[in-house]
């Protein structure tokens, strides 16, 4: 076991990314690696594969730290993506939603034991040839524009482009959407009790659906734990869903062991995604993640969710240039924003701003750049949300300038080809 950030982890990542420079991906000069994933049409076919968490879920692989581990996963919706294929899935009348997410495990790491920190560094990403994006329900302003728009790309190791979208590019940028190890008995319980609190107050919040729920034994509509099992949509602490486009190959992120073994589980792989996947999609696809591990005694405090670190080129936007938009919490006298309307105050609908509401400053910013795209670059609204949704970062300015907190939305102009 080692201590958090050690020199020596940090001279193997800058080893690692030198490597990830080489043809030949790392992985494919370890032969005693463990691959993980990959069988069968779907998570539900696949015995390394889950899709709720739950700390009883038992591990489906072992790894030594330090071991290079390579994990096949598959897209968000878990659905077939090469329009070529005649498979008929029969999960597609199923509830919406009941098969998100697969994720590739868990992996039981050799000697982790509840308590320690589990040092995750990702070494390589191989896209899959397909990604799509589509206007989501859940998207950050589908309340202003019609969901249910879908672009299929076409992916390789530097781009993606799409026939839907012509003139756009979007540079290779792939990064797990989900890392995550199983919350342990005490989190367990205390996850369901304040999503189920939150759910009472008419919160947005995803309950337990043991519906195409796997592993069956424990997660499914006959399982041991239909109602306890939880979706793999919302981030916690154990990391999750989170979503954070900067965890890419050369990165390390500290996860909490809740119990002996971890059991790490990865998934949702994304080509590219702005700060924010406003859309509610990024470009989702199939990939094959590589990385490997290393056991904390003395890690970081995790107790308000997982730390991650690496090389800051991560953090730049793939652009030589770039257009920005900006937003304030104003709205309209008699408007409530949506994700206020559970909150079921009357002081708020004839208000024209919110005091230091960023939520409401990031609509407004993204909105002014969804007008922006549209009318610059000759794309539909729908078009043009979507590209926000793959490429547009929402940063945010400053939180203290009462009532006006400030959102910007930025936007790497090269992405375009056709100007």
């Amino acid at each position: 076991m080692a201590d958090h950030a050690s020199p020596w982890r940090l001279a193997v990542s800058a080893a690692l990314l030198l490597t990830l420079t080489c043809l030949t991906p790392i992985w494919a000069q370890v032969p005693e690696a463990v691959s993980v994933g990959g069988a069968g049409k779907s998570c539900n076919l696949d015995p390394q594969c889950i899709n709720r968490l739950h700390p009883d879920i038992p591990m489906t692989a072992e790894a030594e730290p330090g071991q290079t581990v390579i994990l096949k996963t598959r897209n968000a919706s878990d659905f077939e993506l090469d329009p070529a294929s005649t498979y008929d899935d029969p999960r597609k009348q199923d509830p919406a939603g009941s098969t998100v997410h697969p994720l590739t495990g868990p992996v039981r790491i050799r000697g982790a034991r509840a308590g320690d920190v589990l040092a995750v560094t990702l070494l390589d990403i191989a896209p899959g040839p397909f990604g799509y994006t589509v206007l989501h329900s859940i998207g950050f302003v589908a309340d202003q524009l019609p969901t249910g728009y879908r672009v299929l790309w076409k992916l390789d190791r530097r781009y993606a482009v799409s026939e839907d979208l012509p003139g756009v590019r979007i540079p290779n940028s792939s990064f797990p959407g989900v890392v995550t190890t199983l919350p342990g008995p005490d989190q367990l319980k205390e996850m369901l009790s304040r999503e189920r609190q939150l759910a009472d107050a008419h919160g947005v919040v995803s309950l337990p659906q043991p519906i195409n729920a796997t592993p069956a034994s424990v997660c499914g509509p006959q399982g041991a734990s239909p109602e306890e099992c939880l979706r793999t949509i919302p981030p916690r602490e154990h990391g999750g869903n989170v979503d954070i486009r900067y965890l890419r190959p050369g990165v390390t992120v500290y996860l909490p062991c809740y119990i002996d073994g971890c059991g790490l589980a990865v998934g949702d792989l994304h080509f590219a995604q702005g700060d924010g996947e406003v859309s509610g999609t990024a470009i989702e696809m199939d990939a094959t993640v590589t990385l490997t591990t290393e056991i904390l005694s003395k890690g970081p405090d995790l107790k308000r969710g997982i730390h991650f670190e690496g090389p800051s080129t991560v953090l730049d936007i793939p652009s030589r240039r770039f257009y920005a938009t900006t937003g304030f919490p104003l709205k309209d006298a008699g408007h409530v924003p949506p994700d206020m309307k559970y909150l079921e105050s009357t002081k708020i609908a004839p208000l024209r701003s919110l005091s230091k509401d960023i939520s409401l400053a990031a609509r407004n910013a993204l909105l002014e750049m969804i007008d922006h795209i549209s009318a610059t670059h000759g794309l539909t609204r729908e078009q043009a949300y979507l590209v926000c949704s793959v490429a547009v970062d929402l940063r945010i300015a400053q939180l203290v300038d009462a009532p006006n907190v400030g959102v910007t939305a930025l936007l790497p102009t090269d992405i375009f080809t056709e100007r």
